[in-house]
């Protein structure tokens, strides 16, 4: 068995990269299975070093075909959540797959280790569940995951929305609630539909909003204003998007940023009025090849940091997932930084979070859908020192 330790020395300016990467493979000794020590990222944070901890990896069980579609998330008590599909039979998606299982693994140090993958949604043969995403409740402390979900036996190509909830930070779940006649209509019932993976949002007044793409119908935005007792669907089409992200902007417009299929780059779409009407306008300097991103809050001047902060990462090419970059924006989304390459290989699917030390982390899928990997960094690091916080950062606070 191989212990895997990837460290990517990167420098960049804001524009200018450049990427040595330093491959060191400790090989076990032959007389039988060695347990798997995890990395200390922040023993190898310096300026310009990065250390990956390869959560998930199919080539360490030969039960399972890949592992795909990371949702990260910092849980109340700042524990870090991991989930992501367990695709057995093979790596395809939802309607071509009968068993796709969503598993996760838990930090309680700042991803310094992390504990064994649970298994959280296992049905039986022939039905699966695919795309884990994840809203906190800061006001409640409850985490919710979605899910979606199809009996290939019984109703191909019927797709289902579901939702866990944890009142534990994530150690137990509830049984699965099926929330697809909140969020949906009747005359979606046959429509390739899904809720975007990664991870929702939760408005500065308790609103929990999430995005749900309908590819005959549009991209919706659904929510709820009861802390996750019920959901709605807000009726109004977003497009042109594909899997897309939503935030609250600091004077309450809420922005969805999303992925347009061939088109080389994203939209940005824009609603002062709840999600009832959006402005729409492609991101020239945000190219994209066609594939999930992650968009969260930094900081926020309504909670006593001096700046109002926004990352965003994706694989940053017009047609290869490749590239994984790390962007900053300081005026809430209208530019943003060159942003500082992570990952310059195969990269995709990234979901970020803050940790509870201030840190950014973030999960991606690395190296062809082979590795899942966790790193983390400081906003020191990510602006080549022209930035950091102000004050200790709490979850939540």
């Amino acid at each position: 068995m191989r212990n895997l330790v990837l460290i990517v020395m990167c420098k960049s300016n804001f524009g200018v990269f450049g990427s040595l990467l330093i491959l060191v493979l400790l090989l076990a000794s032959c007389g039988g299975k060695k347990e798997e020590k995890d990395i200390n990222p922040n023993e190898n944070i310096e300026y310009g070093a990065l250390a990956f901890v390869d959560l998930f990896n199919a080539t360490k069980d030969s039960s399972v075909a890949c592992y795909r579609i990371p949702s990260l998330i910092t849980a109340p008590n700042g524990d870090l959540i991991a989930a992501i599909d367990e695709r057995v039979p093979s790596c395809g998606d939802l309607k071509w797959s009968e068993n796709i299982n969503i598993v996760l693994r838990r930090s309680s140090d700042n991803g310094k280790t992390w504990g064994d993958i649970q298994r959280i949604i296992d049905y039986p043969e022939g039905q699966s569940a695919s795309d884990p995403s994840m809203i906190v409740d800061e006001m409640t402390n409850e985490i919710f995951m979605f899910y979606n979900f199809m009996d290939l036996q019984l109703e191909p190509n019927v797709y289902y929305m579901n939702m866990v909830k944890s009142t534990d930070n994530g150690r137990t779940w509830s049984s699965p609630i099926d929330i697809t006649s909140q969020i949906t209509t009747p005359d979606w019932k046959k429509d390739f539909m899904f809720i975007t993976s990664g991870r929702g949002f939760q408005n500065t007044n308790g609103t929990l909003l999430h995005c749900l793409v309908n590819l005959e119908k549009g991209m919706h935005v659904f929510g709820s204003d009861d802390h996750g007792d019920s959901w709605h669907l807000i009726n109004t089409p977003i497009s042109p998007a594909d899997e897309s992200k939503i935030i609250s902007l600091e004077n309450g417009d809420w922005m969805v940023n999303s992925r347009v299929n061939n088109s080389g780059l994203r939209y940005v779409h824009l609603s002062d009025d709840e999600g009832r009407s959006w402005s729409s306008k492609p991101d020239s300097t945000l190219i994209d090849p066609s594939c999930n991103a992650s968009l969260i809050r930094f900081t926020s001047k309504r909670k006593g940091f001096a700046k109002n902060r926004l990352l965003f990462a994706n694989a940053k090419s017009k047609d290869e997932r490749i590239n994984m970059v790390v962007r900053i924006s300081y005026d809430e989304g209208r530019t943003w930084s060159e942003g500082k390459t992570i990952f310059t290989g195969a990269s995709a699917y990234p979901s970020l979070t803050v940790l509870e030390n201030g840190n950014i982390g973030l999960l991606f899928e690395k190296d062809e859908y082979t590795q899942n990997v966790f790193t983390q960094f400081s906003l020191e690091w990510l602006t080549d020192g022209k930035d950091q916080l102000s004050k200790p950062y709490r979850v939540g606070e």
